[in-house]
């Protein structure tokens, strides 16, 4: 099997850093894996030393088959950064698993994102895979497909990562000329349409809301396991898109899983339990929702049915 480069994006955060690191260490293909590190510039005074402590820390990382590290001489922001990092490692290799300074894997995340990073690399209906699931109440099959990506812990390809449209507002109009505004909201569920027009608005630089209307636009599918092999570790309030907040806090998976064939076609079933929980939160979580989202998809959003 061909391994995929672990991609992870860094900024001025050394301690959570080295706990992504160290979590991705235990992993099975830890030792095979090449990692390639993009550290983000500073954007001010007040953020260099997390910036220079940050990048001191990566000079001594090791247990990976290589790994190489490209300091941004600016600041890119976090919405650059990925998508300058992520189009020049997957141009190159062809294939990438991307990871954020905040995340904690299972030691079977790379088993399962690389093995299904194999298995549907010439399954064109599928655009990325995925190692975060919400923290739904109901059991989830153990694979399943949703017309649908997030960025806590995902993997892609060269040709699906070149449907990737950087402007928001043809996306938008491309919705709207389609009539798919409802469905993009997960049956007005939870309001990712706001989350694309404040990006529009320049009120959010977010890269995965367009990543998402990208893919949903192309008619593509994403692959995600049933349980969680990515815990977001960045809930404290330290980072720059990010408030304290747990309520998408998930038990990682202590096991690993397969990937299985599927039919390819969204899973109604699973479509329909991310609905429930998109509105369970709306109901329990209201005020909460619209600052926790944003380290998903932007700066802000709602829920609304």
């Amino acid at each position: 099997m061909k391994l995929a480069p672990v991609v992870l994006f860094t900024y001025n955060r050394p301690w959570h850093t080295c706990q992504t690191i160290e979590a991705l260490r235990k992993n099975e293909y830890a030792p095979e894996s090449d990692l390639i590190i993009f550290s983000d510039g500073c954007k001010d005074e007040q953020a260099k030393k997390g910036v220079d402590e940050t990048r001191a820390y990566l000079r001594t990382v090791t247990g990976f088959k290589s790994v190489k590290i490209v300091e941004r001489e600016k600041n890119y922001t976090l919405a650059n950064n990925i998508i300058d990092g992520v189009t020049r490692v997957v141009n190159e290799y062809g294939r990438i698993i991307v990871l954020e300074d905040d995340l904690l894997t299972s030691p079977f995340f790379l088993k399962f994102m690389n093995e299904a990073l194999e298995f549907y690399e010439n399954i064109k209906e599928v655009i990325s895979v995925h190692g975060y699931v919400y923290p739904v109440k109901e059991n989830l099959p153990v694979n399943f497909l949703l017309s649908h990506t997030d960025s806590l812990g995902w993997g892609t390809w060269r040709d699906a990562w070149s449907l990737f449209e950087t402007d928001g507002a043809l996306l938008l109009s491309k919705l709207k000329t389609g009539k798919l505004e409802k469905k993009f909201n997960f049956g007005n569920s939870c309001d990712f349409i706001k989350m694309l027009e404040r990006q529009i608005q320049g009120k959010n630089s977010s890269w995965a809301i367009r990543w998402y209307a990208s893919a949903f636009l192309a008619g593509k599918l994403s692959l995600f396991p049933h349980r969680s092999f990515v815990f977001h570790n960045g809930s404290d309030g330290s980072g720059t898109h990010c408030d304290e907040e747990s309520w998408l806090d998930v038990e990682l998976s202590d096991r690993a899983i397969p990937v299985i064939p599927l039919p390819i076609e969204e899973n109604k079933y699973a479509r329909d339990v991310y609905e429930r929980f998109f509105r369970s939160v709306r109901l329990s979580f209201f005020s909460k929702v619209k600052r926790r989202l944003k380290k998903i998809y932007g700066k802000t959003t709602s829920c609304r049915q």
